[in-house]
């Protein structure tokens, strides 16, 4: 039986997840290349690693067995990651976030990443999670505690969210317009907006940052965190803070990378650039 590294990781993200389609947001693939994959792994081990359902896959003794096999490998070939990017140098600290956060934590790099520090930082952008378990990203800002027993987190905060309206609404506030998502899984801010105001919804973007050009242009009312509305001249605020849409800021890392020279220094960056903006974050401090 042959086996190799890259059949492993498809593995163990079915695995965790729970399912094709939810490992295949994650590796980018197509859940039907990963189940020809994971087909192709049981044949050549010679039993099933999973009990398939409607309802995702569930792990067979075999496939807890390989699990177990397949994590003591995924740590060995971390700690020799980590080895090599130790010799070479400049180590890369990879970042992710959803959009808005990663656009601020753009727009204050220089509170985060200095030249003269031996490192590189680079930012990835996605509405699902990346991966931090298997070193996609060293560091995650998410919305709530992580429950994997392999990541370790520091709550940072809280972001609000509220309603934001262009300076020059067209057709003015009285049209009770609404700016909305193509895609309403994308975020519990076009959930929420969806379920309240559907029938009121005249535009819609595709993503995060065409809703915001359009809200700011005047296209109608919509739903922004409140670190990006408070932070745009273009818009105003029109409601109070939406409490049920208010969300726990963390940091995540892995627990082995945690102590590591590098990730420990951007964290602290990242963690003291939050909660100097505590106000900001929560919406407390709304913009006059």
């Amino acid at each position: 039986m042959s086996m190799n590294w890259d059949d492993l990781k498809l593995f163990l993200d079915v695995a965790r997840l729970g399912g094709l389609s939810a490992a295949a947001r994650v590796t980018g693939g197509s859940p039907a290349t990963l189940g020809r994959r994971i087909t192709a792994l049981e044949q050549s081990i010679g039993e099933p690693l999973f009990f398939r359902a409607q309802t995702g896959y569930r792990l067979t003794p075999a496939g807890q067995d390989l699990l177990d096999h397949a994590e003591e490998v995924e740590r060995g070939f971390a700690s020799l990651t980590a080895w090599q990017a130790n010799r070479q140098g400049d180590r890369t600290v990879r970042i992710s976030a959803g959009h808005w956060t990663t656009r601020f934590l753009a727009s204050r790099i220089g509170d985060i990443w200095f030249p003269e520090d031996g490192l590189r930082v680079e930012l990835s952008s996605a509405n699902e999670r990346i991966d931090i378990g298997h070193r996609r990203a060293d560091i995650g800002m998410r919305n709530a505690r992580p429950t994997e027993q392999w990541l370790a987190g520091q709550q940072v905060g809280h972001v609000a969210f509220a309603l934001y309206a262009g300076r020059k609404l067209i057709g003015g506030l009285a049209s009770g317009l609404f700016v909305g998502m193509t895609d309403t899984a994308q975020a519990p801010s076009a959930r929420w907006l969806e379920a309240h105001h559907a029938d009121r919804i005249g535009v819609r973007g595709n993503d995060a940052g065409s809703v915001r050009e359009l809200i700011a242009a005047g296209a109608g009312m919509g739903v922004l965190p409140c670190f990006i509305g408070d932070s745009d001249e273009r818009m105003v605020r029109v409601a109070g803070v939406i409490e049920e849409l208010t969300s726990e800021h963390w940091i995540v890392t892995h627990h082995e990378e945690r102590h590591s020279t590098p990730v420990r220094t951007v964290v602290d960056r990242i963690a003291k650039l939050v909660r100097g903006n505590r106000r900001l974050f929560d919406g407390s401090e709304p913009r006059d």
